[in-house]
């Protein structure tokens, strides 16, 4: 992290929490004006979860020339996220750019502002309601509206529980560091991930027939799910392929047009398994499983 726009290598405290994991929020939370072609930027991972959404709504859109996009490496080391181009060579040199005398996490995705050097926003899922309207004007590809206004109660409820009992449910078990902490995320998780297979028995999306941000969110964390959440972090009840229906509807997001592309599971085994040597000090990356997400 940045302490007063210097970095730190400073290991996540667990101790002040009881062995839970506490996920800050995110510091920038601005959004786009004057969209053009170019102007905005996303640094991304193609490891991370949470960029990971972001990369999928750009491609669907069909935004990947109005919205150049610069990829880290797959280990996030001492030194954080490192970049090859860009401008930087790690991430946290643009949050000092873009705020000086920082204090805070260092994080992927970020949407910046070229023409303003500055950080427009750093939390993935108000930049996918950005991309999903804000830049029409660009986007090459005709997509149904994400987040519409009759769904977003629905919308809304699915995100609020998929988000604390699943995106950072297996954050909050991977990296729990008390026993009783790790089985409430767990058992958290599971509850959940039974209830989704239940509801995607009457349906082919999260939300009936209409494909929104609510099923990007979901698939981001799944399509990781028995590579690395299985055994890395310790979520091991059951594995994804042993749902049906959850496995069916990870493999229907994963033919969408565009999707395909943004998944990367070399570099996503690759990240988790060498950037947390709390977790894995021997570094070694698990050959399987062999996992194949085509519809047949």
């Amino acid at each position: 992290m940045l302490v007063e726009g210097v970095w730190r290598d400073v290991p996540r405290d667990t101790a002040s929490t009881g062995g839970a994991f506490v996920r800050p929020e995110s510091a920038f939370r601005n959004r786009v004006t004057d969209v053009e072609a170019g102007r905005y930027r996303l640094y991304v991972a193609k490891s991370c979860p949470w960029a990971h959404r972001t990369l999928i709504v750009r491609a669907m859109k069909g935004l990947e020339k109005a919205i150049p996009v610069y990829y880290a490496g797959p280990e996030m080391l001492e030194n954080g996220w490192e970049f090859e181009d860009g401008g930087i060579r790690y991430l946290h040199e643009l949050y000092a750019k873009g705020k000086p005398g920082y204090t805070g996490r260092v994080t992927v995705p970020v949407l910046w502002d070229e023409k303003e050097t500055r950080i427009v926003n750093n939390e993935s899922s108000e930049i996918i309601r950005m991309l999903n309207r804000e830049f029409d004007a660009l986007a090459r590809r005709k997509l149904d509206d994400l987040y519409p206004e009759k769904s977003r109660r629905e919308i809304d409820w699915l995100n609020e529980r998929i988000y604390r009992t699943v995106n950072n449910g297996v954050y909050r078990a991977g990296f729990a560091t008390a026993q009783e902490k790790y089985e409430e995320a767990v058992t958290a998780l599971f509850k959940t991930l039974d209830w989704l297979e239940k509801r995607l028995a009457r349906r082919k999306w999260l939300c009936g027939k209409a494909f929104t941000e609510a099923d990007v969110r979901l698939f981001t964390t799944l399509v990781r799910f028995d590579a690395v959440y299985y055994s890395h972090f310790k979520c091991n009840l059951r594995r994804l392929v042993d749902y049906p229906n959850l496995w069916r509807w990870t493999r229907r997001v994963y033919a969408l047009p565009g999707v395909a592309k943004t998944v990367d599971m070399k570099q996503i085994k690759r990240h988790y398994y060498r950037s947390m040597k709390q977790i894995n000090p021997t570094q070694i990356v698990p050959k399987g499983p062999l996992l194949d997400f085509r519809l047949r």
